[in-house]
């Protein structure tokens, strides 16, 4: 079986496995587990071995006209260079993960079923991302991902939160993919094909008659799909989907879809200059914002939500200098250890019965009822902070020493500008980065209140994948930056001295600031009496001492905790803390600048075609019948009223000749 036909079952298997799930879902559930797990470990297992038959050489390229379009045809094309074979791995890998651990935490949903068909779906849409040589091709798969994010984002549609959720989620994606669309037909009109192949080369050679227009008009389909500012709203709501589903969308799917279009078309976006400064800006702002908002969440999944899109901000700050070795590379560690995070935050809800640090900074034992998830979540926040060995250092360092290289002049990929800007936000956001990894390390793992009642055994394939995880997470650095440049096209990936000191004394830094921080609010909370809950946030001063509110419920995990008085976030952020928790009101702005003014001009077009338009329409009606009923009047049927009525009319003529002629 040649290597091209094994790319093409790679996408295709995971995508039979949906059909047949949805298919058979119901009738026949005891194919729903296999049929979920056995396609998308099927496509890892050939998605290795077209990585290993391509081995970072030369790209893989096949393609079959698809449909006469005219000057610009539509091929069903593949091309799969370094980056393609194992972004498809890391596709394979988190995928099938997901699926084995879904079937533990999913295993009593009723809708399951369709739940693991939407992932397989899910799955084969990213992959056909990955491999197509096309763009319109690709564009599909890039289209299917963002309704099968809605279907799965909404899966619990009982819950208010869900559906706006989802509806919010395919909202922002689409109003980056209306003017991602017209940029894809302007670079497939300027190069004359939408062949990636063909397009790259017509940049080579200057094809591109509208660079800047085109790179920005494509930028906003990415910053919607990789929620990179100011379209990155949806991604925190996300988190009201199953927590898989989060690991999936975080780590292989969704998101990175957008950092690996920029990568594959890094040379149309380094034609313009002005896109790349547009770029690095988006990325810096993304990076630090996310990181002070992270520092403020209560909820365990959107803290992991806002990190995510600050490590995104990473991929795109490499891409901003040129450097798409880097972006890549920390798109493959951050899948690994993103996904571990997301999957053991699952079993840590599972054992804790709650999403609130608050409530698990209440609650001891943990870290002793869930220790699987406990060790492979340490390794995870430390590759997250970016603390060597660990994979997440490695790969951030080379973002932060390519952004040095483009600032200090050495590469003219980028503006120097650019490099900067993404080296100043990267260390920056080094510092948050370890500062809420190490807050939400402490919240969940070391609360000195009574034990949680216990919510059951984990299972099995939910422990297991943790592990499986856990290896990458560690490994996939060290490793590998030896490696990888073989099949990043030759960059060096390795740690630069200058920016592995600071990002690393940064990244200690705010771990140690913040341990103190808790320490000290932790001291602070013991003289709270149980069960009762104190406001500590003071403008000026941060935290003080306050009058405790009572408002203890009953039920663990229904307790409403006012502000946590050992939240050591409240304490480094002061007066910011309140504002970061609200993602700095972007939401509140886009419902200003955009949803009311929708709402109000969909009032007045209400009012408008009730009160103008149906009053036109009523007329029309109510005239013929007004007509029509002084004419009935008339007919009475009585003779001598009709008699009388013509000797009138004979009187009043007679009478007006008369007058007529006397006139005359």
């Amino acid at each position: 079986m040649t290597t091209t036909t094994l790319a093409v079952l790679v996408p295709l298997l995971p995508f039979l496995g949906a059909a047949a799930g949805l298919l058979l879902g119901r009738t026949t559930p005891g194919f729903v587990r296999p049929l979920a797990v056995l396609p998308t470990l099927a496509a890892l297992v050939l998605a290795v071995l077209v990585a290993a038959d391509q081995g970072g050489g030369r790209a893989i390229d096949a393609g079959t006209r698809l449909t006469p379009t005219g000057s610009v045809p539509v091929d069903l094309a593949l091309h799969i260079d370094g980056f393609a074979a194992l972004v498809a791995v890391l596709v394979g890998v988190v995928a099938t993960c997901v699926q084995i651990y879904s079937t533990g935490y999913l295993r009593d949903d009723p809708r399951y079923p369709s739940y693991a068909a939407l992932v397989s779906l899910f799955t084969s849409a990213m992959l056909l991302v990955v491999y197509s040589g096309d763009l319109m091709v690709l564009l599909v798969g890039w289209e299917v991902m963002g309704i099968c994010s809605y279907f799965l984002v909404g899966h619990y549609w009982e819950t208010p939160e869900a559906r706006a959720a989802s509806l919010k989620a395919f909202l922002v994606t689409k109003l980056g993919d209306v003017p991602f669309l017209i940029g894809l037909f302007a670079l497939a009109t300027d190069a004359g094909s939408f062949r990636i192949t063909e397009i790259l080369g017509a940049v080579a050679s200057g094809g591109l008659a509208h660079p800047t227009l085109i790179a920005l008009l494509l930028l906003a389909g990415v910053a919607g799909k990789s929620a990179q500012f100011p379209l990155h709203t949806w991604l925190p709501d996300a988190m009201a989907g199953p927590t898989p589903v989060s690991a999936l969308i975080h780590a292989a799917t969704m998101v990175a879809a957008g950092v690996y279009f920029t990568a594959r078309l890094l040379p149309v976006f380094e034609a313009s200059p002005a896109a790349m400064t547009v770029l690095a800006v988006m990325a810096a702002v993304t990076m630090a914002g996310s990181a002070l908002a992270a520092l403020a969440q209560d909820d365990i999944k959107r803290v992991l939500a806002y990190s995510t899109i600050g490590q995104l901000g990473y991929m795109t700050g490499a891409l901003a200098v040129g450097d798409r070795g880097a972006a890549v590379f920390h798109l493959l560690s951050h899948g690994a250890f993103k996904a571990l995070l997301f999957l053991a935050a699952g079993a840590v809800i599972h054992a804790a019965g709650t999403n609130s640090l608050a409530a698990m900074s209440r609650t001891g034992n943990l870290r002793d009822r869930v220790p699987d998830a406990y060790w492979t979540m340490t390794v995870a926040l430390l590759a997250l902070a970016a603390i060597p060995p660990f994979s997440g250092f490695f790969s951030k360092e080379s973002v932060l020493g390519a952004a040095e290289h483009t600032a200090t002049g050495h590469t003219a990929h980028a503006p120097g500008a650019a490099g900067w800007i993404v080296l100043v936000a990267g260390l920056i956001t080094a510092v948050l980065t370890a500062a809420y990894a190490t807050r939400l390390w402490l919240l969940a793992f070391r609360g000195r209140g009574a034990d949680a009642p216990s919510h059951g055994r984990q299972p099995l394939t939910m422990t297991t994948v943790l592990w499986v995880l856990a290896v990458p997470s560690l490994a996939l650095g060290g490793l590998t930056f030896r490696v990888l440049p073989d099949w990043f096209g030759g960059g060096s990936l390795a740690p630069a001295l200058t920016t592995s000191v600071l990002g690393t004394g940064l990244a200690l830094a705010g771990g140690i600031v913040t341990y103190g921080a808790w320490r000290h609010t932790t001291a602070l909370a013991a003289r709270i009496p149980m069960g009762a809950v104190a406001a500590h946030h003071d403008a000026d001063a941060g935290l003080v001492e306050a009058e405790a509110i009572a408002t203890h419920r009953p039920a663990y995990g229904d307790i409403a905790y006012a502000p946590d008085p050992a939240d050591p976030g409240r304490l480094l952020l002061g007066p910011l803390h309140r504002h970061a928790a609200v993602g700095f009101h972007l939401d509140a702005v886009y419902a200003a600048l955009f949803v009311r003014p929708v709402l109000a001009a969909a009032d007045l077009v209400r009012f408008l075609d009730r009160e103008v338009v149906e009053t036109y329409v009523r007329a029309a009606g109510a005239v013929p019948r007004l007509l029509g009923a002084a004419v009935r009047r008339a007919q009475t049927g009585n003779v001598q009223t009709y008699v009388s009525a013509l000797l009138a009319g004979a009187v009043v003529l007679t009478v007006a000749v008369v007058l007529v002629a006397t006139g005359a």
